[in-house]
């Protein structure tokens, strides 16, 4: 059974990267072309990302628990940080490190033994993935130590990074994330707008990922939007003829996207922990700001992108309503008079295994965007770009397309946008998963890790 999972969980990474698409494996490539930062939360945030995509999680395939890989180490490093100068409030309360830790040591320590931890937990993730991700940490590890100068300063900052660790993967142990997310049992609808398998899957992913213990919201319920579209109605019509023009792949389904519009599809199919740190990243290194602010940055960030997809699968699996894909090949038995089916209608990207409403990648653009534009403002310009581009353009190669923005919210948006034209998802889950998003970083940011005055 288990060897079925992990083969289910290579043929859901693989259809998620389209033909033509990269995503590489090796850990040694993933050098960051946008930032050099001496920055250690900023160089830990990129570690793990490289472990991440080292495991095989990232950047397509599992972002669930990526997110909370992110998140858990995150809090470590910030309560870490506060244990040796109190600046901000801890997420766990009580730690407190003895005079003179390095700071340095706590955050490398906080990060390796969190990533450590949970790399070696990770559900469907083939051993040697595991193994290759769980070695880079360590190398990173022994590197950020070898820059410390030895003594009682090192040792004290190790040991307050490792208490971090365990306060909150203790906190966490049983947060309900151990979980089967490949469920070929679920019950697909039969009525229009019902959500059914995405071929060619015979499954429903992450079906209880509504269930996780949130980080900062007080249920998954919390910010739940209203309901879809009904398929009779004119708002669905409209949404259903813009996403068959524009979504199809243009080899099995004509689509009218422009080559920039397909630019923009592909762009964002990457994992989106993935790619709003490194936003993250790029940002902070052009601000140069301090440890401590970046620990509360990157806390806040992971912590609202987490409980972005505690809310959506929430969403998602509480409407069940069909994809784009299921609904355009039905259309024929939809009862709406002003859609026409199409039998072999193909997205550009094969559509994840979960239902349309809300759109989860839309949500993680809300509270990426929402929790950068609250801690740096929204006029702030940067260009990021992509591990899911083409083979010659990604992150990886030596020249890579880069994206530009002048905004937070030129970003947000056009995150959204793009999973209609990838043909994934309609508007209305798109627009509503942004402001569902929106409001998960805005609580994050009004309620959590506060400056101490």
């Amino acid at each position: 059974m288990k060897h079925a999972a992990r083969a289910l969980l290579v043929c859901l990474c693989t259809a998620l990267i389209s033909p033509g698409v990269v995503a590489s494996g090796s850990p040694s490539l993933h050098a960051d072309p946008l930032v050099v930062s001496g920055n250690a939360v900023v160089v830990w945030n990129a570690n793990a990302g490289k472990a991440a995509v080292a495991a095989g999680i990232s950047p397509g395939g599992n972002p669930f628990h990526e997110s909370r890989l992110y998140a858990t180490m995150h809090i470590a490093i910030h309560d870490a940080l506060n244990a040796i100068d109190r600046r901000f409030r801890p997420y766990i309360q009580g730690l407190r490190a003895e005079q003179g830790a390095n700071p340095k040591a706590a955050v490398a320590a906080a990060a390796r033994d969190v990533l450590v931890t949970l790399l070696a937990q990770l559900p469907l993730v083939p051993q040697g993935g595991i193994d290759l991700a769980v070695a880079g940490v360590g190398a990173d590890y022994a590197a950020a130590l070898s820059s410390i100068p030895n003594g009682s300063g090192k040792a004290k900052g190790v040991a307050v990074g490792q208490a971090a660790a365990a306060a909150v993967l203790a906190a966490r142990a049983a947060d309900g994330s151990d979980q089967n997310m490949v469920d070929t049992g679920y019950p697909q609808g039969t009525d229009p707008g019902e959500y059914r398998f995405t071929p060619p899957f015979n499954f429903a992913f992450a079906t209880g990922w509504g269930d996780v213990t949130p980080f900062v919201l007080r249920n998954s319920q919390q910010f739940r939007p209203g309901p879809p579209d009904p398929v009779t109605s004119n708002a669905y019509t409209a949404d259903f003829n813009e996403v068959k023009r524009l979504g199809g792949d243009d080899i099995t389904t004509p689509s009218t996207r422009t080559a920039e519009q397909t630019e923009i599809a592909l762009f964002w199919v990457e994992s989106s922990p993935l790619m709003w740190n490194r936003i993250a990243r790029t940002v902070s290194t052009q601000r140069g700001i301090g440890l401590w602010k970046a620990a509360r940055v990157f806390g806040l960030l992971n912590m609202a992108l987490a409980d972005g997809y505690v809310g959506t699968i929430d969403t998602k699996y509480h409407y069940n309503y069909w994809r784009p894909i299921t609904a355009i090949q039905n259309a024929g038995t939809d009862g709406n008079p002003n859609t026409s089916g199409d039998p072999t209608w193909t997205p550009l990207v094969t559509t994840p295994p979960i239902p349309d409403y809300d759109s989860g990648h839309s949500v993680q653009g809300g509270v990426g965007g929402q929790v950068l534009r609250r801690l740096f403002g929204n006029e702030v310009s940067f260009r990021t770009c992509s591990m899911t581009l083409p083979a010659g353009s990604t992150c990886v190669d030596p020249s890579p397309v880069f994206r530009r923005y002048t905004s937070f919210f030129q970003a947000m948006r056009e995150n959204g946008r793009s999973r209609i034209l990838v043909g994934f998802h309609f508007r209305k889950a798109v627009q509503e998963g942004i402001e569902h998003g929106r409001k998960i970083g805005n609580r994050a940011v009004d309620r959590f890790l506060q400056r101490v005055d």
